[in-house]
């Protein structure tokens, strides 16, 4: 399964017509201990670059932008009753919603793994 990276630091999981999407590695580094997690309904359209969730920590809260557009198909429950699955497992267990994807021609302006480390090794 493709992963993809944005420049602000979510990754896209590609399975079929469905995606998976959470934050990095490097942004949970950044943000510290995560205490809450807001997730996006099921059900809700969003918009490539749109408004997605917000993570909060004990810094700061930041939010996380849809990678691309489609529709909320599931969140993640694991997150309400520990957050901290952000900071241990950001790109496995971490994940924050499934969305059905509406434009598959989206993907191609993100990043692959190799672009991700090359853009955050220049940060």
């Amino acid at each position: 399964m493709p992963r993809y990276y944005t420049d602000e630091h979510e990754w896209i999981d590609v399975e079929g017509d469905s995606a998976t999407v959470g934050i990095t590695d490097y942004a949970q580094e950044q943000l510290g201990d995560i205490v809450f997690v807001e997730l996006p309904d099921v059900g809700s359209m969003l918009d490539k670059g749109g408004d997605a969730a917000v993570v909060e920590s004990v810094k700061a809260a930041s939010d996380v932008y849809a990678p691309i557009t489609g529709e909320v198909s599931e969140g993640n429950s694991g997150l309400e009753d520990e957050p901290g699955l952000v900071n241990s497992s950001p790109e496995e267990d971490g994940w924050f919603f499934r969305m059905i994807i509406g434009d598959k021609d989206e993907l191609e302006g993100l990043m692959d793994a190799k672009g991700y480390k090359t853009f955050v090794d220049s940060l």
